[in-house]
């Protein structure tokens, strides 16, 4: 019997919603609070609200394609609908690559509180906790259970996520009512009724992009990687997207209040970025052992090894979904759709390990991999606005159950805040992107050598808006406030990325693919034939 490479649909509406928070919910709340901090100070209470109402404007794009066009690995999937194969390969390359990060990013966090009790796990490298020998070893323990869980049956993952979903909420209220409870210090707030200088403002952008503010809402996406196995697709997708965004955001706001509330005073006389306490490697467990909350402190430890390891857990099973989209497009060789019995893509969740376990060589500390997964993710969401745009244009009969108001308006601002948010991560972070970006650029080169992908799809007039885009963004961000040259002095750079992201969305969208008709009607076919 031939072996199935079609996906079911499965995932109920409070399924997809939990699976979404618990991608959230992972290792940004134990640290981004004390990096926000660090960078923001008390500003960095504002950072979160940004960086919550910016992921739920750029969310709403996706919300509308997921419903309209719900496909595993929607990443890779719809960028082909609109604008050809080669967009198609370079955004799904630089999602999946960013997405591939989150895995390791959480194991990290596991080992780096570990490392508290069992020093042996972690050294510092310039001034940066990295895996050690044994660190290594145990990072591949964990990456391989994650792997296992997620093919070994999808009931146990399901009772799992409700299990996860339910025990990180609690643990997050309760580590908020009882610092605020125990030690609570209005003084540490004085700060913010200042009126906010530019220093201010931009401090409050670098702790958005760069402090693990921007990171903690990219679990959004689970919703878009998820939807070609979601149920009840009207209300499942939005409430994934937007209620998961929504729900984390209040949960992050209130962790940042307790830990700005919970310092001693006399830690901010030096200023925010010098803050330091015993423990601080992990902060909030470092704060309940300061405050004699011993039974808060076990808890704390053993959720510092679930919520990471939850959320790696549900990476694991999008990410998959983002390779396995590449690989039905021919991008990469057919064996990695290949599902086990349980109708799992088993073989790309294994590639996704093995390219997850070399992240750890040239990502060295969780902060360091944050950055790369920010500038990254943020390119792969600028393709939501530009699709959403296109598909309006081109098939505008088509029926939306769920249909964004104001669209024009919303998607400027969302592949505006996109492109803002990748700036913000800075130079250093960028040119490393780019490197990434460059070794795609082979494997696809590969792919055409091979014949694996039709010329008359590649979408060679389609794809001429995206290396202005690119190149574009490397330019600003070499010239820009963030780790470059500052010959783009911090506020006009707000400005020049405007005026850039006016008119490459103008450009994308004039240039997309004219066979979205017949792509579309192909999809629907497709769809009517599997169910």
């Amino acid at each position: 019997m031939e072996q199935s490479t079609t996906l079911s649909r499965r995932f109920t509406p409070a399924t997809l919603l939990m699976l979404s928070i618990n991608g959230m919910l992972g290792s940004a709340w134990l640290f981004a609070p004390l990096y926000a901090a660090k960078i923001a100070g008390v500003y960095s209470i504002v950072a979160w609200l940004i960086g919550g109402m910016i992921t739920a404007v750029i969310a709403l794009t996706f919300v509308e394609l997921s419903v309209l066009f719900p496909v595993a690995g929607g990443t890779a999937r719809i960028p082909q609908l609109s604008h050809g194969t080669f967009t198609s390969f370079m955004v799904s390359w630089i999602a999946w690559l960013s997405a591939l990060t989150m895995a390791p990013i959480e194991v990290q966090a596991v080992l780096q509180y570990a490392s508290t009790y069992f020093p042996s796990l972690m050294h510092m490298v310039n001034g940066a906790p990295v895996l050690t020998k044994i660190g290594f070893v145990w990072a591949t323990v964990l990456m391989l259970g994650l792997c296992t869980i997620n093919i070994a049956s999808f009931k146990g993952l399901v009772s799992f996520n409700f299990v996860l979903f339910l025990f990180k909420t609690i643990v997050i209220i309760l580590v908020v009512a009882m610092i605020v409870h125990t030690s609570y210090h209005v003084s540490n707030f004085s700060g913010i009724t200042n009126s906010f200088s530019m220093d201010s403002w931009k401090s409050i952008l670098a702790a958005l992009a760069t402090g693990g503010i921007a990171f903690a809402f990219t679990g959004f996406k689970h919703g878009v990687e998820l939807a070609g196995e979601a149920k009840k697709l009207r209300i499942g997708i939005p409430l994934a997207i937007i209620g998961s965004v929504v729900c984390c955001m209040v949960l992050y706001i209130g962790l940042q209040i307790a830990f700005i509330g919970a310092l001693e005073p006399a830690l901010l006389m030096h200023g925010w970025k010098n803050v330091s306490f015993i423990g601080d490697v992990g902060p909030f467990a470092g704060l309940a052992a300061t405050l004699g909350l011993i039974w808060l402190l076990k808890l704390l430890y053993f959720d510092a090894a679930v919520s990471p390891l939850g959320a790696g857990l549900i990476y694991v099973t999008s990410t998959a979904r983002i390779l396995y989209a590449m690989s039905k497009l021919g991008f990469f060789p057919k064996f990695f759709t290949r599902l086990n019995q349980q109708n799992l893509p088993v073989v790309a969740i294994f590639i996704n390990f093995i390219v997850g376990m070399c992240l750890f060589l040239p990502l060295p500390g969780w902060q360091a991999m944050v950055s790369f997964l920010v500038s990254g993710m943020v390119i792969s969401y600028a393709m939501g606005p530009i699709a959403l745009l296109c598909l309006r244009l081109e098939i505008p009969e088509a029926e939306r159950p769920f249909r964004l108001p104001a669209a024009n308006i919303f998607c400027f601002l969302a592949f505006y805040f996109c492109n803002l948010m990748s700036y913000w991560t800075g130079w250093e972070t960028i040119y490393k992107l780019g490197i990434a970006i460059s070794i795609g650029f082979i494997f696809f080169l590969i792919a055409c050598l091979r014949g694996k992908l039709s010329t008359d799809s590649l979408g060679l007039k389609s794809m001429s808006w995206i290396i202005p885009y690119l190149g574009g963004l490397a330019l600003i961000s070499y010239f820009g406030a963030f780790g470059g040259k500052n010959l783009i002095p911090f506020g006009w750079d707000f400005l020049v990325i405007g005026i850039f992201s006016l008119f490459i969305l103008y450009f994308a969208v004039m240039s997309r693919a004219h066979h979205i008709v017949v792509n579309y009607e192909n999809y629907q076919r497709a769809e009517a034939l599997s169910l």
